[in-house]
């Protein structure tokens, strides 16, 4: 894995001259103002346009516009009709097409399926900006105003739906998004360095059906090139030694010879054909070149109608996301092929300081006035401090859209934007709301070995235990936090983002400096389960971590002179999950004094090897056969419901619905008023259902005698 030029190594685009535009231009108007009359790049997203580092549609802007591209943005069109893709004319080089942060469908819909009528991503968290399947809506209205115009999508919608993929919201497998948005090129991933290789090779006149060498890209192809070698995986019944068949070709009558040459003629491929199947049992043994090698996955056919085959190929995907040594991935769509080429070189801490560090205005858009955009007042005064993350929990999607390999900024390029915010952030009272990423603690934290690295495969570098080759010393972490909380200025700095608590105990002076002086009171980690089965599917540590951890955090709150809480996140239904698996859990609860406000039920994101799991009922974190191991999953509303329940034990709305599972599963001495007990047999005297329908269907089968009356 040999590392390509920097991306803010090219020769700049001639409109560079334009300079640096205050806002991303939103209107013609602005364009005027800024003496365009044209954009070379609109992008076109369904969040609102905040100009903050940690907003794709501005970052990706923004590294578009160093390399001397006019950019503008459409950000949530009316997308009844083409018009309103117009308002900026034709971009000269394509249209980059997003759905925002966050995936629509994951936007719109809770984990039950019912509608949100509130977006955080929106002025004044009004929900309905954006449609459902954002991406795919999008590309078709660009595709309707400019039908010759290239059409680029990405964000972690689409991300997420490079392949066939199963739906949660239709309960279906779907063909990749490539397909449905009739997009020339997809870019996956933190994709800065795909984009700007695009964006100066289309600039340079060459055609966008053309560029098929760019790592971190998908797109539709006829068949496999001449020169490549196919790792068949399409089938993962692979049957012993077999005799060649005859072929129907050969003359029989002739001479034996003539039999043979002909039978091998009849095999090979046209002269012209070059293209080599091998066997993936024998793909290790091929002496072909990894970058000229694909491994096919089943057929899109094969996986809308064979879940174990659906498993299998997620199973294959995954093994597939090391820059280091993954190969091409390719999926048979009807006629067409949905080809990957391998994962995106993760940027050096160099290019990563320089896109973090270009001229945002770090504030919405001037056009929103005063209307609130609650993501942006959520990380306002917050600093992304790295990418990735190599824990792999099989629920997240994390991995498969920034990659397991950390990308860290260097401490100098965190401190100046820390200082930006102080200095430049109407309304800064001092407090830096986070310092993290996609963890809290995984700043710099490297494979101690770069051969390793590169030719690593597993999903996770902490499970089922932490990895000997992974440096997991957080020292340098904690240099950091003193340094920006001694900052003139700033008051207090606090961690939000999610701490890997099993990381954290191996560096028992981290612990102590964050809980001394980067807690705010609470501080929310997420064992997510109790028991080993949910979390051997989870990919998570079992409970032994936890208690380590919440003695080193009492012991140093303690010593701080600190009244200070642990608050424990927990995942309902999640595949592996069973009754008797909640109900434990719930007991864990109980004996250890929570009582959780807001519960999370397990939401199965395009991609996920979680979300294999639920579809499938296999396991694709092992190697998959129709006689591997089954996993459960809760998929009725009901049972749903009740593994929600059983995390929010204290509420009698659910009381009805748990007394009648601990009474199915021979739990019944759980039901009773003692310390010891979990529900009471009786609903409270006053006590009316939220749904009142609800309600009364929950309580009409409880196992229990009805209650007598005087």
């Amino acid at each position: 894995m040999s590392l390509p030029p920097a991306i803010f190594s090219h020769h700049p685009y001639w409109a560079e001259c334009f300079g640096t535009a205050p806002y991303l231009p939103t209107s013609r108007e602005e364009m005027d103002a800024l003496g365009w009359d044209s954009c070379d790049i609109i992008i076109v997203t369904g969040d609102a346009y905040v100009d903050h580092p940690s907003f794709g549609m501005a970052v990706i802007g923004r590294v578009l516009e160093a390399q001397g591209f006019r950019v503008g943005i459409i950000s949530q069109p009316d997308w009844q009709s083409a018009e309103p893709f117009t308002a900026l004319g034709k971009p000269n080089l394509f249209f980059g097409v997003a759905a925002g942060n966050m995936d629509s469908m994951i936007n719109r819909y809770t984990a039950d399926r019912r509608l949100r009528h509130d977006d955080a991503y929106s002025p004044d968290n009004v929900g309905g900006k954006r449609p459902d399947r954002a991406v795919i809506v999008y590309a078709q209205r660009c595709r309707e105003a400019y039908k010759d115009c290239p059409i680029v999508i990405g964000s972690i919608e689409a991300s997420l739906r490079r392949i066939a993929h199963y739906d949660y919201w239709s309960d279906k497998v779907r063909r990749s998004i490539l397909m449905d948005s009739r997009a020339d090129i997809l870019l996956y991933g933190n994709a800065e360095r795909a984009i700007v290789d695009l964006a100066h090779r289309l600039s340079r006149g060459e055609p966008v059906e053309q560029i098929r060498d760019l790592r971190g890209t998908a797109f539709i192809r006829d068949a496999v090139p001449n020169g490549w070698t196919v790792v068949d995986s399409s089938d993962i019944d692979r049957p012993g030694k077999v005799d060649p068949i005859t072929s129907p070709y050969v003359d029989t009558g002739a001479d034996p010879s003539c039999k043979t040459e002909q039978a091998k003629a009849a095999s090979e491929p046209d002269a012209a054909q070059t293209i080599t199947i091998i066997d993936p049992r024998q793909a290790r043994k091929s002496d072909a070149p990894a970058e000229r090698t694909v491994i096919r996955l089943p057929a899109y056919e094969t996986v809308k109608k064979d879940p174990v085959s659906y498993a299998h190929a997620a199973r294959v995907l995954h093994l597939e996301t090391n820059p280091g040594n993954a190969r091409a991935l390719v999926q048979r769509h009807g006629d067409k092929e949905i080809w990957l080429n391998p994962p995106p070189i993760p940027l050096t801490t160099e290019e990563l300081d320089w896109v973090f560090e270009l001229p945002y205005q770090r504030r919405p858009h001037p056009r929103y006035g005063e209307a609130r955009i609650p993501a942006y007042e959520m990380i306002r005064n917050s600093v992304n401090i790295m990418r990735g993350c190599f824990g792999g929990c099989s629920f997240c999607s994390i991995t498969e859209h920034e990659g397991r390999i950390i990308q860290s900024r260097s401490k100098d390029s965190i401190v100046r934007e820390v200082q930006k915010i102080r200095d430049k952030t109407p309304g800064f009272t001092g407090v830096v709301s986070d310092l993290g990423g996609p963890t809290a603690n995984m700043w710099q934290l490297t494979c101690k070995s770069e051969a390793i690295e590169k030719s690593c495969r597993r999903l996770s570098c902490v499970y089922p235990g932490i990895c000997k080759n992974l440096n997991t010393d957080q020292t340098p972490l904690i240099e950091l936090y003193r340094e920006v909380r001694n900052l003139k200025g700033v008051k207090k700095v606090l961690i939000a983002s999610g701490l890997r608590y099993d990381l954290a105990v191996e560096t028992p002076e981290y612990v102590k400096e964050l809980v001394s002086h980067h807690v705010g009171g609470y501080l929310k980690i997420a064992p997510e389960h109790s028991e080993d089965s949910p979390l051997s599917k989870m990919m998570k540590p079992g409970m032994g971590s936890y208690d380590r951890f919440k003695a080193m955090f009492d012991k140093y709150s303690k010593q701080a002179g600190k009244e200070q809480y642990l608050i424990p996140y927990f995942i309902a239904a999640h595949p592996g999950t069973r009754d008797e698996d909640m109900m434990n859990l719930a007991l864990w609860l109980k004996s250890n004094g929570f009582r959780a406000d807001q519960v999370q039920a397990f939401y199965p994101s395009p991609m996920a090897n979680a979300t294999a799991m639920y579809y499938s009922g296999k396991n694709p974190l092992r190697k998959v056969s129709r006689r591997s191991e089954n996993v459960f999953s809760a998929k009725g509303l009901k049972q749903r419901r009740l593994h929600k329940a059983y995390l929010r034990y204290h509420d009698p709305e659910g009381w009805p619905a748990l007394r009648e599972s601990l009474l199915k599963m021979g739990r019944k001495d759980l039901i009773g008023y003692g310390k010891k007990h979990l529900v009471p047999p009786r609903q409270p005297a006053n006590w009316k259902s939220k749904n009142p329908k609800r309600g009364r269907m929950l309580t009409q089968h409880t196992g229990l005698p009805p209650r007598k009356t005087t």
